[in-house]
């Protein structure tokens, strides 16, 4: 396999792939993209559909994972709340609303952070149970069993707003 010939025939669409899905040029996805081609191709080349799905399944984690960082490490909650509007609830609806979304996010804030991770991934960033678990590297039977310790917390957190 002649990695420098794939990167030179495959360059271009790569960056085609990452602009139309994240809708701005990012050599980190790229990087992490030869990466993948680089360890995960198969001995007789890789195709270009095949790189192609690599790249736009990058792109995706990338934009799941800025997400993620926005939601957590948001230093004005407001703005997050904010940006999730009910364009037909009250001014009294929306304040109430407001203050049920902050309780809500101090709650998951306090779990522990395995059960933190793992709301993370399925409740906001929509992960199976499945990719979970792929992605911390554990059981399935261990995924679930967070989850539902998490809700567990969180419903005891939250027991006046249920």
């Amino acid at each position: 396999m002649d990695f420098d010939k794939i990167i030179k025939t495959n360059k271009q669409n790569i960056k085609n792939i990452i602009r139309h899905v994240t809708k701005e040029d990012n050599e980190d996805i790229e990087q992490e993209v030869y990466l993948k081609i680089w360890k995960h191709a198969p001995k007789d080349g890789a195709s270009k559909s095949w790189i192609s799905v690599i790249t736009k399944n990058a792109s995706l984690d990338y934009l799941k994972s800025a997400y993620h960082k926005m939601f957590t490490n948001s230093q004005n909650e407001d703005f997050v709340l904010e940006s999730v509007k009910d364009k037909h609830s009250t001014p009294e609806n929306k304040v109430i609303n407001l203050e049920r979304q902050k309780r809500i996010i101090n709650a998951i804030e306090k779990l522990k952070p395995k059960f933190k991770e793992i709301i993370m991934l399925t409740e906001i960033d929509g992960y199976s149970y499945e990719e979970c678990a792929k992605k911390l590297n554990c059981p399935i039977g261990t995924v679930k069993s967070r989850i539902y310790n998490a809700k567990k917390e969180l419903a005891q957190q939250l027991e006046d707003l249920l």
